[in-house]
């Protein structure tokens, strides 16, 4: 019978911890838990999830699938400040938002939010308001250089990006928040609102969209940005603008959207989509978010100010034990 060693060319790897990003196929022996563990992946799937406290559409949300952050959003009655806390099971309601808006941007975690841009209701709208989240309250910070709502953002709440949205009228425009202040930077190819986005400042992605004054021209197109300007990458499958995304720039994950609004989704590994599980419901301005390459994703609210959430998985680590007795 062969071995490990004569099949693989070597001896299976003995850690006291399992390893943080392990590639698919891996094999390791863990000290600590006595198993043997493999890398494989299972079927991308979505599952219901823990309702929000307050259903709502032009939601942002950022953070992970179990660590998560909500705030703003349009629920029946009135734009909102409301924010909540998700912990992978229930949602909590924490100190809201300053100045209370839907269509926001957003970007950072859970303990280290940040929120911009937005409108709060037909004559105020196009805000620069700019907001840090500390995992207890919101603190006004310095303002976008450029107002503006359904616009998109990614990154961290000391390096921020900010891009697209609505002016009036699509806009291009493109800012880095270094923690203190916004600066304008080069604009995107094409000017855009309710686009997607992922990644981080120095890689960030811009995706889908609403090209269009009046009658909505919905864009395929994929960019991404280097830290100093905006390139091509691959095209959408299909035209979406309203969609919600997360993840980074070689590995994104794209959440519903219109039109029509569809419970599609889609992954992106940094040259071109290719389809994944759906949601159960159809959803557009969605708020939703996912952390990193193993892409676990959130879809919150919408359509009709839902509090329903659903949960994406798409790669997890089997283990089996090993018997040392």
């Amino acid at each position: 019978m062969s071995t490990y060693q004569q099949l693989k060319g070597g001896n299976v790897k003995r850690v006291d911890s399992d390893p943080t990003n392990p590639e698919i196929g891996q094999v390791w022996y863990n000290d600590t838990a006595n198993e043997i563990k493999v890398r494989t992946t299972a079927l991308a799937a979505w599952a219901s999830g823990g309702a929000v406290n307050t259903g709502r559409n032009g939601i942002e949300s950022e953070g992970t699938q179990t660590a998560n952050l909500a705030f703003g959003g349009n629920p029946p009655g009135g734009i909102t400040g409301a924010t909540e806390e998700y912990n992978g099971s229930s949602w909590s309601e924490q100190n809201d938002l300053n100045k209370a808006r839907g269509y926001l941007g957003g970007c950072g975690t859970q303990t280290a939010g940040l929120a911009f841009g937005g409108f709060n209701a037909p004559d105020d709208r196009y805000l620069n308001n700019s907001e840090e989240y500390d995992g207890t309250s919101w603190t006004e910070g310095n303002n976008l250089n450029t107002g503006r709502d359904i616009l998109k953002g990614c990154g961290t709440q000391t390096a921020g990006l900010a891009f697209g949205g609505n002016t009036p009228g699509n806009t291009a425009k493109t800012e880095e928040y270094n923690g203190t202040s916004w600066s304008e930077q080069n604009d995107l190819a094409t000017a855009r609102r309710g686009c997607g986005g992922a990644g981080i400042q120095t890689a960030g992605l811009c995706f889908g969209g609403d090209t269009s004054v009046g009658t909505p021209t919905v864009s395929l197109s994929t960019e991404h940005y280097d830290g100093t300007s905006w390139t091509g990458g691959g095209n959408m499958p299909a035209r979406r603008e309203g969609l919600q995304s997360g993840g980074i720039q070689t590995a994104a994950l794209m959440i519903g959207g219109g039109f029509p609004v569809t419970n599609a989704c889609n992954q992106y590994d940094g040259t071109s989509w290719t389809a994944t599980a759906d949601m159960a419901t159809a959803r557009g301005d969605v708020g939703g978010s996912s952390g990193g390459g193993n892409i676990l994703g959130l879809a919150v609210g919408a359509p009709s100010h839902a509090t329903t959430v659903e949960e994406f998985s798409d790669t997890t680590v089997f283990s089996n034990k090993l018997d040392v007795s």
